[in-house]
């Protein structure tokens, strides 16, 4: 079955691994950009780790999602951008999440990064997701 949005389907299933409490997620299928997003992520702390997997020459991505006291510590994951509706802005407008309490993924010309290091090199992009 061909995929069409992979970061849809990567949050998507990170999501759903966080709301049946499950430790990790694995079997994911990986791009460049999603090894990315998992970067961030556990860069940020939202994650405990991640792995790049290959099986019969197709690469998976499993992620360890982190818990606090038993909670998830990503309490809301969302797509901005999908396929259809592309979300571009510039260095100067991209927005605060939770007012700087959240973090939002943008893909820009020097790579994928959280919206506060793209403010810092003044540089825009893509939204891909929010998180918090």
């Amino acid at each position: 079955m061909a995929m069409n949005d992979l970061i849809s389907n990567y949050l998507t299933r990170v999501r759903n691994a966080i709301l049946a409490g499950k430790e990790n997620v694995s079997g994911i299928p990986s791009s460049k950009v999603i090894e990315e997003i998992s970067r961030v992520l556990k860069e940020e702390g939202y994650i405990s780790d991640y792995r790049i997997n290959e099986l019969n020459g197709k690469k998976t991505v499993s992620v360890d999602i982190k818990y606090y006291r038993n909670k998830s510590v990503i309490s809301h994951i969302e797509r901005v951008s999908s396929s259809g509706r592309r979300v571009y802005t510039n260095a100067g407008d991209i927005p605060y999440i939770r007012e700087g309490l959240g973090v939002a993924i943008v893909t820009t010309s020097k790579g994928v990064m959280t919206d506060v290091k793209a403010r810092e090199l003044n540089v825009g992009g893509e939204i891909i997701c929010k998180v918090w």
